[in-house]
């Protein structure tokens, strides 16, 4: 059996710190507990070099505060695109925990391009989920990305009603 050539490519910092906010994601969800509390966990545990914990970069901390505080926003952009037959539940949780990272960056990180976004999410999911997950991925961030533009054909619908035509018909009658 032949080995796969290795992959030699190095990532950047922003990469890592995109994977490991998804490993902390992925882990927040699996345990049942606050994200933002393991970052505070492991940056503790990284103080000590005995603990052989990696520091948490601070873009790691901004991703996984975020995306805990807007995880319900995110959630919803996430469902809106999915394919009739799937709900956010029925995904398997490490590719909830890509697209979060990804779409935490799409819609409140104007720092990260959204071709940036998109394309670092379906690298995450090539490295960590099945060969499926990754043109699923795509779709559905590239969903998010277009109903971003106010003449998109995929933006939500306003909550609001369209405001009726006032009246310049004048009204006779009395004035008591």
């Amino acid at each position: 059996m032949t080995r796969p050539e290795p992959n030699f490519k190095r990532h950047t910092a922003r990469y890592r710190a995109r994977r490991r906010a998804a490993d902390i994601l992925f882990e927040a969800e699996s345990r049942d507990v606050d994200p933002v509390a393991i970052v505070e966990d492991r940056v503790e545990l990284a103080r000590d070099p005995e603990n052989g914990v990696a520091p948490i970069a601070d873009y790691t901390r901004e991703i996984v505060s975020g995306a805990a505080e807007e995880l319900d926003a995110i959630d919803d952009a996430i469902a809106r695109y999915l394919s009739s037959e799937w709900s956010l539940e029925r995904i398997p949780a490490v590719d909830r925990a890509i697209m979060r990272v990804s779409v935490w960056e799409i819609l409140f990180n104007a720092d990260v391009p959204n071709a940036t976004a998109l394309v670092e999410g379906v690298e995450l999911a090539s490295e960590y989920s099945n060969d499926k997950a990754a043109p699923y991925i795509h779709a559905v961030l590239d969903d998010v990305i277009q109903a971003q533009s106010a003449d998109s054909p995929m933006a939500p619908a306003s909550a609001e009603e369209p405001a009726e035509p006032a009246e310049t018909a004048e009204t006779e009658g009395d004035t008591k």
